[in-house]
């Protein structure tokens, strides 16, 4: 009994490190991580140096909307629903991996993580709430991220109809990934529509199988 728990307690700890290194709040830890408030805490000063960030989560949808920001959540999200449909990983794995495959591609290209982990993880608390739904675009067939109930029929994603200043802010051209397609899988933004985010989509498509 005795070795069981100190093995569930490796695993803990493992799962506290790799969640802290990923960009977890203590919020996230402590409902996630079955180690005590103290510990954690102490987990996460010897891996950052600093004590965790104090402060309330995400807890409005707006943010998910803006140009850059809804691209790189409909990148991550299509990416999470694909490992949690074909890769057959739990919630939290699930959520883990697909963080990751998201923030290797975003980081081969040089680009900017615009995503952060706290961000994707209660977006998926938005999608299990029905906040946030995922409706396809009808001009490239891309799985973009939409506020729930928004109707469905004749929608177009950000990056066939950008806005005005899109892509004018700094980084911005560097940040943008490719087109969530239908499949779940991704593509590249058409070069005449958006040009700059054709690398990270054919970096992307290469990525998944």
């Amino acid at each position: 009994m005795t070795r069981k728990s100190v093995l569930r307690e490796v695993r803990e700890v493992q799962l506290a490190i790799e969640l802290i290194e990923l960009g977890a709040r203590l919020q996230f830890l402590e409902a996630e991580v079955d180690l005590s408030r103290e510990r954690l805490i102490r987990l996460y000063k010897e891996l950052k140096g600093v004590s965790p960030p104090k402060g309330l989560l995400p807890f409005s949808t707006d943010w998910y909307m803006t140009w850059l920001a809804n691209i790189h959540s409909s990148m991550f999200y299509n990416m999470y629903q694909f490992m949690l449909t074909h890769a057959n990983e739990s919630g939290l794995q699930a959520l883990i991996k697909s963080y990751r495959l998201y923030s290797e591609q975003i980081e081969s290209q040089g680009s900017e993580i615009v995503l952060d982990f706290t961000r994707a993880y209660t977006m998926v608390r938005f999608f299990d709430s029905d906040m946030l739904q995922l409706s396809t675009c009808c001009r490239c067939g891309g799985k973009f991220v939409a506020h729930a109930h928004d109707s469905k029929n004749g929608y177009v994603c950000v990056l066939c109809r950008p806005p005005s200043r899109a892509g004018k802010a700094r980084g911005a051209k560097r940040a943008a990934p490719g087109i969530p397609s239908e499949s779940g899988l991704q593509k590249p933004a058409s070069p005449a529509d958006r040009p700059e985010a054709a690398p990270a989509g054919r970096a992307l498509q290469a990525a998944l199988p």
